[in-house]
């Protein structure tokens, strides 16, 4: 999700890319590869705060706290007291209190109430309260939070099965198989100011104070930046890998990470098949092929490391799906990584490799769902 400070005023919201649940708004179930306006009537004399994205469905909150939402909703992913899909963005008209926030799961959504302010990248809750629509995964495989004194805790079953692979059942860590909240262990998650969760596969933290980013979990793809094919406990990332630059902001996709460093470096590392990583994988220079037990997590495993991409160098905006990105540079949208569905917006279905600019758009805001974009942006001619 990408909250803007300054709200947005009514202006198109766009949405591109996978549509088979409506979750594009558009009223119809056509995957779009082109920009194309989400029908916004309901909200249009509102401001907007928020978007975000899940598996097949889409949040916007607007400035006054109202929640819309539109697409899959077969686990009550949408809030609305049934399970039907809904084509365009519709009220949610059970909540009780305004919303400042939205993060989307595959099919969960998770929902923020209280006051907010602002320092550097990173947005504090205090008093917060949480709302959880729908039922899933948001139980069943992970969640993470960090209380007050920045103690970071750790609940669900989801990171489970990949510690089996590499522990024995009785040997696996608590954190990863509680259905309670569990402290995670280690001194480097006892001042953790931010928690980033990436879908299934691992987790990591930020301490704002320090810049430091530390990273647990599932490995599988190198996105831990380590040799080992699952990593039980936090270990930071040398900062020697971003020219020696503390972090300031961090985005995820299901297996791929992206970094911002104090002087607005753009960093990613992680998995790259498809062009996530927004630069040419190379085995010499960014990566570091080792083999390990071929039943562990896939038989061979790539520490991959951060390499930056220079054109995203002062983006003010991120966005990860699973494998695809958009990013705000300057007045200009960009998007790269996975486009089967066309969700990069280029009118194509072919990956895109790097970023590229997606033409004809001046966003504000912008969000990403699994397979499919959003943007907040405002109109270039009256017509627009």
């Amino acid at each position: 999700a990408i909250t803007n400070p300054h709200l947005s005023k009514c202006i198109p919201c766009t949405l591109i890319g996978a549509n088979s649940y409506g979750q594009l708004g558009q009223g119809h179930v056509e995957d779009q590869s082109l920009p194309q306006p989400a029908e916004t009537t309901a909200f249009q004399v509102q401001s907007v705060r928020t978007l975000s994205g899940g598996g097949g469905h889409s949040v916007v909150v607007t400035g006054n706290g109202e929640v819309f939402v539109c697409g899959q909703n077969n686990k009550g992913q949408l809030g609305l007291g049934h399970t039907l899909n809904v084509y365009t963005l519709e009220l949610c008209p059970s909540l009780r209190q305004k919303i400042t926030n939205v993060s989307c799961g595959w099919d969960f959504t998770l929902l923020l109430s209280g006051k907010f302010s602002y320092y550097s990248k990173f947005v504090y809750y205090s008093p917060v309260c949480a709302y959880c629509l729908g039922i899933g995964r948001f139980f069943l495989s992970g969640t993470i939070m960090f209380s007050g004194s920045g103690s970071v805790y750790q609940w669900g079953t989801g990171l489970c099965s990949h510690a089996k692979r590499v522990f024995t059942v009785s040997a696996v860590p608590s954190h990863f198989s509680s259905k309670l909240p569990c402290l995670v262990p280690g001194k480097e998650c006892q001042h953790c100011q931010l928690i980033t969760i990436l879908d299934q596969y691992f987790s990591f933290g930020i301490s704002v104070e320090d810049g430091e980013l530390f990273m647990w979990g599932s490995n599988k793809h190198g996105q831990l930046t380590s040799s080992d094919p699952f990593v039980s406990s936090p270990i930071s990332l040398k900062r020697c890998l971003l020219g020696g630059e503390k972090i300031t902001s961090v985005w995820s996709g299901w297996t791929h990470n992206v970094a911002q460093t104090e002087s607005g470096r753009v960093f990613t590392w992680g998995r790259g098949i498809y062009g996530q990583l927004g630069h040419t994988v190379s085995a010499n220079q960014n990566s570091k092929l080792l083999s390990h037990d071929p039943m562990a997590e896939g038989g061979s495993q790539e520490a991959c490391l951060p390499a930056e991409v220079k054109v995203l160098r002062g983006t003010t905006q991120i966005a990860c799906g699973s494998e695809h990105n958009l990013a705000i540079v300057g007045s200009s949208l960009f998007s790269w990584g996975w486009n089967e569905h066309g969700m990069c917006g280029d009118g194509s279905h072919t990956d895109a490799l790097k970023p590229c600019l997606i033409p004809g758009l001046h966003p504000l805001l912008i969000g990403c769902g699994a397979g499919h974009s959003l943007a907040l942006c405002t109109a270039t001619t009256p017509s627009q």
